[in-house]
């Protein structure tokens, strides 16, 4: 079931961390609800079906402006918006802590652990980063100022205040965040690093593994191998671009696939469950910027390790 959110202005607190979804009736010239319910029906029945929109109506589950409850009898009013809270499937939790690194009146940096989204998607709604630290910490108008994969684990930064996040936003869209990655990968003794990996990226929507593919270059990479012991070699990443899965592809590229990839070289079948002992070796590592609202420099690292390079 699909609708427009609205975090804050909406009568409905969250729940579980996730803000009530809002929907606005549109404008209807052919007549074609005369009321509130029929629409709700026309909208939401194919996604959840007719009868389950009729027991949420019942329910009280949608509500009007001022927090009263729907009923779905009501004349249909074009610019009417009324809220709900989606149902949600069961979610396995994901058994790992999600660690705070610093956190004052503006921000919250998080160490965020392998197999956790960092925001809502698809099946993973309320077993996510946001959801979780909003839960955790009482602020229910935290809100990330980027994306890590669900896979990899490490540092995301959280903006306390809605009306800041975006000029945080704009030091990740510009390009004014240093990233630093960690990776566990094979060694391979005649691959010559440090290098920077340029290539065209393209991730097309529904299909799981990006891909590379002629053309003008839109990632890159600095890949230099920090120590080796054995089969296996200890990589620093620094992304000056962020395509979506860009250094697991260029390690890929590389010859050295990330250990535990479950996309690269192979795309692996999708298991029932999580195998929580086989975490993609990929670390957040650092964080540096200059803080848009103070002026100050920030350096934050992670103080989480990669489970396949323990401590020697």
């Amino acid at each position: 079931m699909r609708g427009r959110r609205k975090a804050s202005a909406g009568p409905l607190p969250q729940r579980d961390g996730i803000d009530a979804v809002r929907v606005r009736l549109p404008e209807d010239p052919g007549g074609a609800w005369s009321t509130v319910g029929e629409y709700l029906v026309a909208r939401f029945g194919g996604a959840i079906g007719a009868g389950r929109v009729t027991a949420m109506l019942g329910e009280g589950r949608f509500v009007g402006a001022d927090g009263v409850p729907v009923r779905g009898g009501e004349p249909y009013a074009a610019g009417l918006s009324l809220w709900f809270h989606r149902d949600f499937a069961p979610e396995e939790p994901v058994p790992f802590p999600l660690g705070i690194v610093y956190r004052d009146a503006h921000l919250v940096v998080a160490d965020k652990p392998h197999f956790l989204a960092t925001t809502p998607r698809g099946r993973h709604i309320t077993q996510t980063a946001v959801a979780r630290l909003r839960r955790e910490l009482g602020v229910p108008a935290l809100q990330p100022a980027h994306r890590l994969d669900r896979l990899t684990a490490g540092l995301v930064l959280f903006v306390v205040r809605p009306e800041e996040r975006g000029v945080y936003q704009t030091l990740f869209r510009d390009r004014l965040v240093r990233k630093e990655y960690e990776a566990v990968a094979p060694y391979d003794p005649e691959l010559a690093l440090p290098r920077t990996v340029r290539s065209r990226i393209v991730k097309e929507r529904g299909v799981l593994a990006a891909r590379e593919e002629p053309g003008e270059a839109n990632s890159e990479s600095h890949v230099e191998l920090v120590e080796h012991r054995g089969a296996l070699g200890r990589y620093r990443l620094v992304p000056a671009t962020g395509r979506t899965h860009q250094l697991r592809v260029h390690m890929n590229a590389l010859g050295v696939p990330i250990v535990h990839d479950p996309l690269y070289p192979v795309v692996e079948p999708e298991e029932a469950g999580e195998d929580w002992d086989r975490p993609l070796q990929l670390l957040a590592r650092r964080l540096e910027f200059t803080d848009p609202v103070s002026g100050e420099p920030r350096r934050f690292t992670s103080g989480l390790r990669l489970s396949a390079w323990p401590e020697g």
